[in-house]
């Protein structure tokens, strides 16, 4: 059997693919690392504070773990520290009381404020010889290379 040649452009593609690859660990690194330092916390927790950040009501743990694309357990280990931080609290819901809704206190909204604008900052600073056209560009190419077939 032999096979069908390949897309003149399949290596560009893949040399494309390795630097988006790299581009985004080596922000992430960063970001981890500012996080760390700055703030005594992970970006699993920046990332379960702002998911809860964006859902003012809340999120039960199962929407959690979706919205963050984890497992229900990885979510609830994360959830279990913040809550004793007094962070987050947990409240059983009144239709189901096996269904637990998660939400940020006061004092995890004020922490993830904080956190949030120098978060937004930082990616600013790493990004920053990036000018408007550029990130035009670079949204349309992105939104072009996610665009799914049907």
């Amino acid at each position: 059997m032999t096979a069908a040649p390949l897309d003149p452009l399949s290596k560009r593609r893949l040399k494309a693919w390795i630097r988006l690859l790299s581009v985004t660990r080596q922000t992430e690194s960063r970001l981890r690392e500012r996080l760390r330092v700055e703030h005594g916390t992970t970006l699993p927790r920046f990332d379960v504070m702002a998911a809860l950040w964006r859902f003012h009501d809340g999120l039960t743990m199962s929407e959690l773990s979706r919205a963050l694309l984890v497992s229900n357990g990885n979510a609830t280990v994360i959830v279990d520290r913040l809550e004793r931080e007094g962070l987050v609290r947990r409240t059983p819901m009144e239709s189901d009381r096996r269904t637990v809704q998660v939400k940020l206190t006061a004092q995890g909204k004020q922490m993830f404020d904080s956190m949030a604008m120098d978060h937004e900052s930082e990616v600013n600073r790493l990004l920053g010889n990036l000018d408007a056209q550029d990130l035009e560009q670079l949204r349309a190419i992105l939104l072009k290379a996610n665009a799914q077939e049907t």
